[in-house]
């Protein structure tokens, strides 16, 4: 267990996690600005790191999305296995999408007529054909279990270091989150370079906590999907794994 400046971040085995008592939950009392436009579309398939093409082929047809800090494009996430198949972990693998598959665009809720502007029309996504159909309004969870798949930070670094810049953060917007888990360091490609990040989820937070926090997002480059959360199962099946 190591401590610095009152975090706790216990180490087992791969996992680095910041873990203390859960808090009582409280109700959500802010009003919701962001609102996620899930779209239908058609799309074979896409390269595993498709972020940055996604983004350019979004913001080409949504010139306007830019334009509010808290608005992102999120990645478009594959099951991780099936029928035998295994998601691959190469940039360049293809993610082969199913019709069930669906972009999702994080916006201003009075930007929705906007966002629907994207609907019947053809992104290149890397050479990729993505067709995007009829879009849906989806409000934002109150779950108090939120993920991240990427979070960019200035103090990547080790496991402890993102996570206690990612706690300090987290404090100037008034968020106290009790569990916190990271994954390894991955790298998104960019005509700038590569971008390192880190998935992250949070836990036992309040509802307005969450709430806030996906409205806000953490960190830069939520066009790239950096920093958008979404709900997740919890981390109370690793509990044993950290005791």
């Amino acid at each position: 267990m190591v401590r610095s400046r009152g975090l706790a971040v216990a180490h087992a085995g791969e996992l680095n996690v910041y873990w203390q008592e859960s808090q009582v939950d409280q109700q959500a009392k802010t009003p919701r600005r962001m609102i996620d436009v899930v779209y239908n579309i058609d799309c074979r398939s896409l390269p595993v790191d498709h972020a940055w093409a996604l983004s350019h082929a979004v913001i080409a047809a949504l010139p306007w999305l830019p334009e509010d800090p808290c608005s992102g494009v999120h990645t478009i996430h594959v099951a991780e296995s099936g029928n035998g198949w295994m998601r691959p972990e190469a940039p360049d693998a293809l993610l082969y999408l199913s019709r069930r598959t669906r972009l999702v665009l994080r916006v201003p809720a009075e930007r929705l007529n906007d966002a629907r502007q994207l609907c019947d029309q053809t992104l290149d996504v890397a050479g990729n054909r993505l067709a995007v159909g009829e879009a849906d309004e989806r409000s934002l969870s109150d779950s108090t279990t939120i993920f991240s798949r990427y979070v960019l930070s200035d103090e990547i670094g080790t496991e402890q270091q993102f996570l206690q810049a990612v706690h300090a953060c987290l404090g100037t917007m008034a968020i106290k989150p009790s569990k916190m888990l990271c994954g390894i360091e991955h790298g998104l490609r960019t005509p700038e370079g590569l971008l390192p990040a880190r998935s992250l989820m949070l836990a036992d937070l309040t509802s307005d906590e969450s709430l806030r926090l996906q409205e806000q997002g953490l960190g830069p480059r939520r066009h790239l999907g950096c920093g958008l959360f979404i709900p997740h199962k919890g981390v109370r099946e690793l509990h044993p794994v950290l005791e």
